[in-house]
């Protein structure tokens, strides 16, 4: 190593590497992770990711942007992982703050959802449940059988995810999802300040893109610099464990505990949705035993759902 070079500067420059980014002789490392370099009045920026999660704004003329090579590692997801999620159905009250998370995240409006709350009813007597229904990142999934230009694929850690670089916008995937985790942006999508020179991200699926597919990631961005993804911390019910199956060790999103993922499913009698499909779902449930709210009500005269599912969504 040069004598001129610390190990702090070549740790940061492998980082940008990793994303794909080469600093021009004229930048400085920050202590975000990324560049800060003298730059003219006129010249173009970009926004890019630091490690702890914040966006920068870059200046174009100091650095080079390897799409390519940003492609290739969203593709190839993160070595020895198998990322799985349990729900717990007993837990959730419809809060939807899981739901909020993911679109401020993702750029989504208001009618658009990566996961969705639905109020379950199998039997007028056996009261209702809410169910959180996220995609369900299959190990053998039948979306990926059909698009015709690969924009959608299965990464060795298990994640499905959607490359708009590439959509073409014919629906095929959404067609053979059985689970209907899939979302097709009809109009412009949501802008937030910086996203129109933002360097597009395969794993944040940000810019959004008019007429291409999108749907849950698994927050892979988030796994990517080792954080929880965006529904599970947002949850302040203990609905969401995540983890890795390789590991056999999720994570309460809530009380941050950790615990083994056989045991969990074991001793809950966990399930996945439409297992006779054999597509092999990577998110599990926890029957609705013991919910935590009031699960039989007078839709007339029941005080507590007029004011519970009000406009703005359940509270917690």
């Amino acid at each position: 190593m040069s004598q001129n070079v610390t190990p702090e500067a070549t740790s940061r420059r492998n980082f940008l590497k990793r994303f794909g980014v080469t600093v021009g002789a004229a930048g400085a490392v920050t202590s975000l992770g990324l560049l800060s370099a003298c730059a003219t009045d006129d010249d173009e920026m970009v926004t890019l990711l630091t490690t702890d999660g914040k966006t920068v704004q870059v200046p174009k003329s100091q650095m080079k942007v390897n799409l390519k090579e940003m492609e290739e590692r969203g593709r190839e997801g993160i070595p020895g992982k198998k990322f799985v999620m349990v729900i717990d159905l007993s837990k959730c009250r419809n809060a939807r703050k899981c739901m909020r998370a993911c679109q401020g995240a993702h750029h989504l409006k208001p009618e658009q959802h990566h996961i969705n709350v639905l109020r379950m009813e199998n039997d007028e007597r056996a009261g209702f449940y809410y169910q959180p229904k996220p995609c369900q990142h299959c190990d053998n999934p039948p979306c990926t059988k059909v698009c015709p230009v690969d924009a959608t694929f299965k990464r060795q850690d298990g994640i499905v995810l959607i490359d708009n670089e590439r959509c073409i916008g014919c629906r095929f995937c959404i067609a053979a999802c059985p689970y209907s985790a899939r979302v097709f942006n009809w109009s412009e999508p949501k802008y937030v300040e910086g996203d129109e020179n933002r360097v597009y991200d395969i794993e944040l699926n940000v810019p959004q893109k008019k007429g291409t597919v999108t749907k849950c990631l698994f927050s892979a961005d988030r796994l990517r610099i080792g954080k929880l993804p965006y529904c599970v911390s947002a949850c302040e019910n203990g609905v969401y464990w995540f983890g890795d199956a390789n590991e056999d060790a999720v994570t309460n999103g809530t009380s941050k505990e950790t615990i083994r993922l056989s045991t969990l499913l074991e001793e809950n009698a966990a399930y996945t949705l439409m297992p006779e499909l054999g597509t092999k779902p990577s998110v599990y449930y926890l029957p609705p035993k013991n919910r935590l709210f009031k699960y039989k009500y007078d839709e007339e005269n029941d005080d507590w759902m007029k004011q519970h599912e009000s406009k703005e969504g359940l509270e917690s």
